[in-house]
């Protein structure tokens, strides 16, 4: 958090916007056409997709590359096909395209020989801020016990044909809609052999200067029967990581004497996750969990969070180990394997219908305010600052706090779109952390923006 040299002047004007917003300028709480989008998503399109996936036999990443009904090759040749379909069906809305960097044998363990890794990505591209992106991302590979074994079959029905499904459909519903914020839909390559498609994606990005808001990335979202007996349709869990891993020793230092250890930027989009499901499908229970990934395990929002941008993983809760990473067989009356048979379609449904309306959501919102500053040590108020955002959709902002305790934002206050700084009288800045959302007109919020600085008096 940096010292602003003119903090008591920002701190003076801060002090004179204590207007009462008027409660015609005020969005509306929701936006209706969410529940439009939750209905949309089909739990009989997503088993078709999830039989074609299963149909090519093995997606494993050093699978054939030739056939047109067997392998990775064959897979991700039609998943551009149904994105190139849903593109034709919006008039051209979709940019539609490959992705594609080589690995050579022995790169890892895992790479036994050359391999080309190809992501298959489509852009609908944002009316207002087209660099400005979403992400919504599936995993196309598969594979068995053996990671290395790249011939025998591997359905990878729930690991990650049910993501990699609800990607599509996710596609096929959105685009039905005009975004100001670009939103980007991929099937990533080379997961189970090192990330490899993530960090091919997010090193690009980093090196074009793509404007990332998030990546949701979606790895197994289709089995509701634990290996822990517990059968559960409602419950899902949201990954995050609690603060850049790319930030400096110096804001790490400074966060010491200020706090924010758990509101960093991927963490602030798993919060965003949690509160319009349950706004909008309070039938579904987002248990927001307080690590990068399961413990000692990884997916495919970790490549983007080594470069610094936000990321986090959407999966189910109760995971079932004899269906994952598994030959198929029956040992000791038990069936192993990720087979169709054992993924739950209305509930791939649900987890795709909570991604819909969070891309949905941000990509409506305006931009998040940028330089956002707090004020109030010593003082019985406190003092936020931000940078105006420049939006034709912009309602206002909306300021959160909550007690340091608290995993979700717990109070909020609007102010209207001309108001840059506010001063919450009464609310001691030691007892609670604070973030500000800018607000559109039809209600939709950005991704809350923990302050970056910190004004000294």
């Amino acid at each position: 958090m940096k010292t602003s040299s003119i903090g008591l002047l920002i701190l003076f004007f801060a002090q004179l916007v204590l207007i009462t917003p008027v409660w015609s300028q005020v969005p509306p709480q929701f936006d209706l056409r969410m529940y439009d989008i939750i209905k949309e998503a089909s739990p009989q399109r997503l088993q078709q997709d999830v039989q074609q996936l299963v149909d090519f036999g093995t997606r494993h990443t050093l699978s054939d590359t030739v056939s047109q009904t067997r392998g990775i090759g064959a897979a991700r040749r039609w998943i551009k096909s149904e994105f190139d379909k849903i593109s034709e069906s919006c008039g051209g809305c979709l940019e539609v395209s490959y992705q594609r960097t080589f690995v050579a044998k022995g790169d890892n363990s895992r790479i036994v020989k050359d391999v080309d890794i190809v992501n298959v990505i489509a852009i609908q591209r944002g009316t207002e801020f087209p660099n400005r992106h979403i992400i919504m991302s599936g995993d196309i590979d598969s594979r068995v016990s053996d990671a290395t074994n790249y011939t025998d079959d591997s359905p990878g029905a729930n690991d990650n044909a049910s993501g990699m499904a609800g990607t599509i459909e996710a596609a096929r519903i959105l685009t039905k809609y005009e975004f100001p914020t670009s939103v980007i839909y991929v099937g990533l390559s080379g997961e189970e052999q090192g990330l490899y498609g993530g960090k091919f994606m997010a090193q690009m990005a980093k090196e074009e200067g793509w404007d990332i808001v998030g990546v949701i990335n979606n790895d197994m979202i289709g089995n509701i029967e634990g290996i822990d007996g517990v059968i559960d349709n409602r419950s899902f869990r949201i990954f995050s990581e609690p603060t850049p891993v790319t930030e400096e020793e110096d804001a790490r230092r400074r966060r010491r004497f200020f706090g924010g250890e758990i509101d960093g930027v991927s963490r602030q989009l798993a919060r965003y996750v949690h509160r319009m499901t349950s706004a909008y499908m309070p039938e579904m229970k987002p248990m927001l969990v307080y690590r990068l990934d399961r413990f000692g395990r990884g997916g495919h929002h970790r490549p983007f969070n080594d470069e610094g941008f936000a990321g986090i993983r959407i999966m189910e809760t109760h995971e079932n180990y004899n269906r994952q990473h598994q030959d198929l067989r029956t040992e000791d009356g038990i069936e192993y394997g990720d087979v169709i048979e054992k993924v739950d379609f209305d509930y791939n449904a649900k987890l795709t219908a909570v991604n819909a309306i969070n891309l949905a959501g941000i990509a409506w919102a305006p931009p998040q305010p940028s330089q956002v500053s707090i004020a109030g040590a010593v003082r019985p108020n406190t003092t936020l600052v931000w940078e105006p955002v420049e939006a034709e959709n912009l309602a206002g902002y909306k300021i959160y706090w909550r007690e340091t305790t608290e995993p979700q934002w717990k109070y909020s206050r609007f102010v209207p779109a001309e108001i840059t700084g506010y001063t919450l009288e009464g609310i001691v800045v030691d007892n609670f952390l604070f973030g500000v959302a800018s607000v559109g007109k039809d209600g939709n919020e950005s991704v809350v923006v923990f302050p970056s600085q910190v004004i000294r008096r």
